[in-house]
């Protein structure tokens, strides 16, 4: 038997503060709820948080042989899906709903779910929770199942008191903002199988296809054309270095990857991509879709709009925007209208777009007009995305075509140039 103290709410509103022996932490939960208390902090007399949260843990392992051996032979996936977090938000928020306590909820999540990875995730939630740590600082600890506009979103919630309200908001977030997702991935799904082909067919043109004329050639002591002897060139190299060019590639990549990281280096990038003539448009599209139903959504929940904003912002995806919309911001905090700060916002919000938002916030229906600009775009980014993969098509294709028929040409050349030296 081990002793905890605990700290716990009662039915009147009171909070009740002790000592109890139990077996377990589910053992001292379950007692800690027959006396009609929810848990707010539980800790081991003697161990504390932590060594309380390695026990929990250890029961977690003991209890999923199927967890405990993918950890010990490296095959189990740690990766928790975004199915499988989104359903996990739903469920939290129709249990809230229902007036379950979170503790109890939180609960009832680990023990039902399949997955034993996300089981043992919504348990260290759990445990954290009973120790009395909020539930968007237990979030807030796993940066790479929870995103930053997720916590921001909980931690709304659960300071205005309607956490089932705001997680149901962000259930329905999650599937329109897969939905949208899976919008552009297909949309771009056939130019990278064009794309892929043609390097593959220049790869083996270059690599089998050039060699074999080139020994045609040297039996003729004839001068090649110039183009013939640049392709001949690059097959060679290609021949000869290709280990070492697929390493200056990879090397590339992998550079490119550190610039990333760094801050000035990402706003240069941004720039440049939300400026280019056609991915600019669309991406600045997308970032403001996602804000205004972000932003909506919100304020639909009851958050206020200073705290709707400084979450929202996160969901624009690119640092130079989020920038312009904290700018917005603050001049929204000295009591200046939303529309009339975010006019400086242009390359997110078109004129007549800011006109909407600043009619909406006269007439009180702020939350409303947001989550309809965020459908309207939604649909006519749909459609501009198959414009684009419309176009993108036969232009990929005049490029294969284009680099093919290029090496065809100075491969047939020479021929021509044997024919006048036999002659």
């Amino acid at each position: 038997m081990a002793t905890f103290e605990y700290r716990a709410m009662q039915t009147n509103g009171g909070v009740s503060e002790g000592r109890l022996e139990a077996s377990g932490r589910q053992d001292a939960v379950r007692l800690l709820e027959q006396r009609g208390l929810t848990p707010v902090k539980l800790v081991e007399s003697g161990n504390g948080t932590v060594a309380a949260s390695r026990n929990g843990a250890a029961k977690a392992a003991s209890s999923n042989p199927a967890a405990a051996a993918g950890k010990k032979w490296g095959w189990q996936s740690t990766k928790i899906s975004f199915a499988a977090l989104e359903d996990f938000t739903r469920s939290l928020a129709s249990l809230l709903a229902a007036s379950v306590p979170l503790s109890r909820a939180l609960t009832i999540l680990y023990k039902e779910t399949a997955n034993p990875v996300a089981g043992a995730k919504w348990k260290e939630l759990h445990d954290m929770v009973i120790d009395g740590i909020s539930l968007a600082e237990a979030m807030n600890r796993s940066p790479d199942v929870f995103p930053r506009v997720y916590v921001a979103m909980v931690e709304a919630g659960e300071a205005g008191g309607f956490l089932d309200v705001v997680l149901g908001q962000v259930a329905d977030f999650q599937a329109r903002e897969k939905e949208l997702r899976a919008k552009v991935t297909s949309a771009m799904m056939y130019p990278a199988v064009l794309l892929f082909l043609a390097i593959s067919v220049l790869i083996f043109l270059m690599v089998f296809f050039i060699p074999r004329f080139k020994t045609l050639f040297e039996g003729f002591d004839a001068a090649l054309p110039l183009v013939t002897q640049v392709i001949v060139g690059i097959s060679d190299s290609m021949r000869h270095y290709g280990l070492f060019m697929a390493a200056g590639v990879g090397a590339l990549i992998y550079l490119g990857r550190r610039w990333f990281t760094l801050d000035s280096s990402r706003r240069t990038w941004e720039k440049w991509l939300l400026r280019s003539p056609v991915v600019g448009p669309l991406a600045a599209k997308i970032a403001m879709a996602r804000f205004c139903r972000m932003l909506g959504t919100l304020l639909g929940a009851g958050v206020s709009l200073i705290n709707a904003l400084a979450v929202s912002r996160r969901s624009l995806g690119y640092q130079t925007l989020i920038d312009l919309v904290s700018d917005s911001t603050e001049r929204v905090k000295k009591g200046e209208a939303l529309g009339a700060s975010l006019a400086d916002c242009r390359a997110l919000f078109a004129g007549s777009t800011l006109e909407m938002i600043a009619v909406a916030e006269e007439s009180g229906r702020l939350d409303v007009e947001l989550v309809r600009l965020a459908g309207v775009t939604e649909v006519t980014l749909d459609r501009q995305l198959k414009t684009a993969v419309a176009l993108a098509e036969p232009l990929m294709l005049f490029l294969i075509a284009g680099l093919i028929g290029t090496i065809f040409i100075g491969m047939v050349l020479p021929i021509f140039t044997i024919q006048d030296s036999i002659k």
